[in-house]
């Protein structure tokens, strides 16, 4: 079984002011240091056991790409150390070691060869690189006249071709197509299941809360979030329109789940119901049924624009539906402060049976990363129930219309 273990890890890239500097101390490694260290990675703890599967999260530049060269072993860490058990693959730059002049099936071979296959065993799973890939004749073509997802077919299906003990998996997927993605995603899937260790990155936050058990958020080089993959998610949307007057608060609620708001505090959210056709407050909604959503909020200080935004979450954090005023044309233009409105969302509960959260949002334009006045995950949850449609799965009801034909 696959463990990762990082422990106090940093990295660190010297600066010099100019090219003598860099000389000066080569010739004269022992006198005074010319050089500045620039830290990209402080102080990175953290363990994945066996089984699990991991996520990290974090805006561009926050040190994700470098802490995975750490533990793959790609580059050499300033202080700390990585112990990662098992045999390992890792997904990151898809394709980038394929030889242009070569074909598909030899960069196949030299790639298994690499990932430590001898030539027998390269033979016997060669037909089913193939058939997981999909390329077809272009199998014994010059890479060179592949296109980028083709290469990514390729390679994802050499490095996954036996199940790894541990996986790690950068952004590779992004490129690919959507029908790739999805079948890639489900072999992940299965890996998990089997028990293979996870270790992904990813902008995505449903990726990472629909595949990982525990999620740690990065910024600046440094853990600053460590969690429930929704938590951590909810923080990181908060933190990406934070520009300096904002606020991220968390708090735990009576039923244990984490609660994230943030904002500047020009407009607020005064209260969130949900209510049935007779005006009543629900908590509980029959599939299908109408149901109206209501938001107050109260503007606390003059502000161009306002927009009134509300999503609704399944119990592991994935979207379920979203919009705002601004995309319904509905904007208010000049709010004063002290006014105050009621946002009434009337919509049917075409939903699968289950607990969903809607979260609220008050901001100026399309969505809160421009200027966001107060931002509300778990404003309020609610229990869909099935007592009169038929029996189904999913997280939609698509009521069905079925003829059966004899011929």
């Amino acid at each position: 079984m696959g463990e990762i273990k990082v422990e106090k890890i940093g990295k660190a890239y010297k600066n010099y002011e100019n090219r003598w500097s860099r000389f000066l101390e080569w010739v004269e490694p022992f006198k005074k240091k010319r050089h500045k260290l620039n830290w990209v990675l402080q102080d990175v703890n953290f363990t994945v056991v066996p089984g699990e599967a991991f996520g990290i999260i974090g805006i561009n530049g926050a040190g994700k790409s470098t802490l995975l060269k750490l533990i793959t072993g790609t580059t050499q860490p300033t202080s700390g150390k990585v112990t990662i058990s098992g045999r390992v693959s890792a997904l990151l730059e898809l394709g980038m070691g394929f030889h242009p002049d070569f074909t598909g099936r030899q960069n196949v071979a030299m790639a298994a060869q690499l990932l430590g296959l001898n030539s027998g065993e390269i033979c016997d799973l060669m037909p089913k690189v193939e058939a997981f890939a999909e390329i077809g004749e272009y199998i014994d073509q010059p890479v060179r006249v592949y296109s980028s997802g083709m290469q990514v077919r390729l390679a994802f299906s050499v490095a996954t071709v036996r199940r790894p003990d541990v996986l790690i998996v950068d952004e590779a997927l992004s490129v690919g197509d959507t029908y790739f993605q999805h079948k890639s995603f489900n072999r992940i899937r299965e890996f998990r299941e089997q028990g293979t260790t996870l270790l992904i990155v990813s902008h995505d936050k449903g990726v990472i809360q629909s595949l990982c058990d525990r999620a740690i958020l990065l910024d600046q080089g440094r853990i600053i979030k460590e969690g429930k993959p929704v938590d951590v998610t909810d923080f990181y949307n908060a933190m990406l329109s934070d520009k300096g007057k904002e606020s991220v608060e968390q708090e735990e609620l009576t039923d244990g789940n984490i609660q994230t708001k943030s904002g500047t505090g020009e407009a607020k959210i005064e209260d969130v119901g949900l209510y049935d056709i007779n005006g009543q407050k629900i908590e509980y909604v029959q599939v299908g049924e109408t149901i109206t959503l209501r938001v107050q909020a109260k503007v606390c200080d003059d502000i161009e624009t306002l927009v009134m935004g509300y999503g609704i979450k399944g119990r592991l954090g994935q979207d379920i539906y979203g919009t705002n005023t601004w995309y319904t044309e509905q904007v208010i233009n000049n709010p004063l402060a002290g006014n105050e409105y009621q946002f009434e969302i009337t919509f049917s509960a075409n939903m699968g049976v289950g607990s969903y959260s809607v979260s609220v949002s008050l901001h100026d334009q399309k969505d809160h990363l421009s200027t966001n006045y107060c931002w509300q995950d778990l404003a309020l949850v609610f229990e869909v129930v099935n007592l009169n449609e038929i029996q189904f799965i999913g997280c939609n009801w698509m009521e069905p219309k079925i003829i059966i034909k004899e011929l």
